[in-house]
């Protein structure tokens, strides 16, 4: 998988059956109560047994004009009434059994960009304020570790925490907008390019998914499992040449050229494809996780890799163009 967390996580790799304990039903669908056994209740009377409940024993007749009282299990037209409006009524949905939706996962996915745009909001301040950028330096840096350790401690649980999921798109937001406002102060105009070249790459892919059916083969999903630990071997290495040496210029390796290009932009390029790849295996997993009617609580789940993603796309296309605006 593309993200982590359904990797790891059996309810959207297709073990949901496994990770989720399926409901009991009856024969008609609907939930079981405690104790249910099917075809407990359709036991034909034997002979000889005794009447049921208020009603007269075989052979005696019933005094003419006696009221005759419901027997036990018998229907009533007041009962046969509800029954029948019971049943025309429209089928519980996911939302009525209180299984992961669509509506779920983009609720919780716009929950988390409002708290990474209120928080960045703040972290961009600071960042582009003369008097106050040590803090907002210490915002990105603190943001970025606070938002690694979270992602990986949201990666590997099975079972989605809100709180912590939200304690990692605060993170995020501090290293975003102290990272967007330096860059956006430095190349006027930067950030909305890139948000919006963000933005075109998810319709672009979620068009190709919905509509046009595109899906990744388990070996195209093995070749980018291993392209991205390519990618995240050369940006580890690539961080320890910028903090150590002063090879490269203000981007580190991706400042270096290959025949003119900076390596940063055909760097950049792999990952925003890479990115957009990834996408595609997010909506896979989500719809897989709707499809299985995991609860509610997994839409968390799905928005934390759907953000996850996004984030990384924007950061690459961020980074593209400073480059280019560099030279």
């Amino acid at each position: 998988m593309s993200n982590p967390f359904f990797d790891r996580n059996p309810a959207f790799n297709g073990g949901a059956r496994t990770a989720v304990a399926t409901p009991q039903t009856t024969p008609a669908g609907y939930p079981a109560m405690p104790g249910y056994q099917p075809g407990q209740y359709v036991q034909a009377q034997q002979y000889g047994q005794a009447a049921p409940y208020g009603q007269a024993p075989y052979g005696q007749p019933v005094g003419y004009g006696a009221p005759q009282q419901a027997g036990y299990g018998q229907v009533t037209p007041a009962q046969l009434d509800r029954m029948e409006t019971q049943y025309g009524a429209p089928a519980a949905t996911n939302v009525d059994r209180g299984r992961m939706t669509y509506d779920d996962v983009i609720m919780r996915t716009a929950a988390m960009f409002a708290v990474i745009l209120a928080v960045g909001a703040v972290s961009w301040v600071m960042a582009t304020t003369p008097s106050t950028s040590p803090i907002g330096v210490l915002l990105m840096l603190g943001g970025a570790i606070g938002a690694l350790v979270l992602g990986l401690v949201n990666s590997f649980k099975k079972v989605p925490s809100p709180a912590l999921i939200l304690a990692y798109s605060a993170c995020e937001g501090a290293m975003l907008g102290a990272f967007s406002g330096v860059m956006e102060a430095r190349f006027p105009g930067i950030v909305i390019q890139a948000v919006l070249a963000s933005v075109a790459v998810f319709a672009v892919m979620l068009g190709a998914y919905k509509i046009g059916g595109f899906r990744l083969s388990g070996k195209a999903q093995r070749i980018l499992m291993l392209a991205m630990g390519g990618y995240l071997v050369f940006c580890l290495l690539n961080f320890g040449v910028m903090m150590f040496s002063d090879v490269g210029g203000p981007f580190g390796l991706r400042s270096l050229e290959i025949a003119g290009i900076p390596v940063g932009i055909i760097v950049g390029l792999l990952a925003v494809v890479m990115a957009a790849f990834s996408l595609a295996m997010d909506f896979e997993s989500i719809q897989r996780g709707v499809e299985a009617g995991l609860p509610t609580r997994y839409a968390w789940a799905g928005a934390f890799g759907l953000v996850v993603t996004l984030v990384w796309l924007y950061i690459e296309i961020l980074r593209i163009l400073a480059i280019f605006s560099d030279d």
